[in-house]
């Protein structure tokens, strides 16, 4: 069977929400990046989490999970190279599952179904709800070098633009691959 590999994006700033955002608890108590974290892990047993350096609370808490973690030395480089360090990390996968670590409400099945359809030989897949497309977004393993290269906060969307015939589109009622965390107020209109 194919190995696809759950990348967890987990090295931003958090400017917006004041705080160290992954860190926030959500309403069960949980905190947002580890929520994130065990989603993409109960539908994939291998995943890497690209943090900060230095980010000692969060490395601990994901490391409990049993996620793999990545240092992205320069994360002032955007969400682009934060993808890129996990993808380097995980060169020798049969394809990525690329989620951010502010989106701890997607469920589970969904993730197993976009990582299913990187199995199956989607080329690039991506949940929609609504007409409108979400996160998390599979890759097969030829982006790899494409992958690797990547800089800047538009991460993997200049990418896909290039290549929308290289895109399929999962159709989910699943409004969490919609909401991302970017302040407090956000965890109130939970999907």
């Amino acid at each position: 069977m194919k190995t696809i590999v759950g990348v967890l994006l987990a090295a931003g700033s958090a400017q917006r929400f004041g705080t160290a955002k992954l860190l926030h608890p959500l309403p069960d108590g949980e905190p947002i990046g580890v929520a994130a974290a065990r989603s993409l892990l109960s539908a994939l047993p291998h995943c890497v989490a690209v943090v900060r350096p230095g980010d000692v609370l969060l490395h601990r808490e994901l490391t409990r999970l049993g996620v793999r973690l990545v240092e992205n030395p320069a994360p002032e480089g955007g969400l682009g190279s934060s993808l890129a360090v996990g993808v380097e990390a995980s060169a020798d996968a049969d394809g990525w599952l690329i989620a951010l670590g502010d989106m701890p409400f997607i469920r589970v099945a969904t993730i197993a179904a976009l990582a299913g359809a990187v199995r199956d030989g989607a080329s690039i897949v991506a949940p929609e709800v609504g007409g409108r497309r979400g996160h998390p977004v599979g890759f097969a393993g030829h982006w790899g070098p494409a992958l690797r290269a990547l800089r800047g906060d538009r991460g993997a969307r200049d990418l896909i633009e290039a290549h929308p015939g290289a895109l399929q589109l999962h159709t989910t009622d699943d409004r969490g691959v919609l909401h991302d965390i970017d302040s407090p107020d956000d965890l109130q209109a939970s999907p």
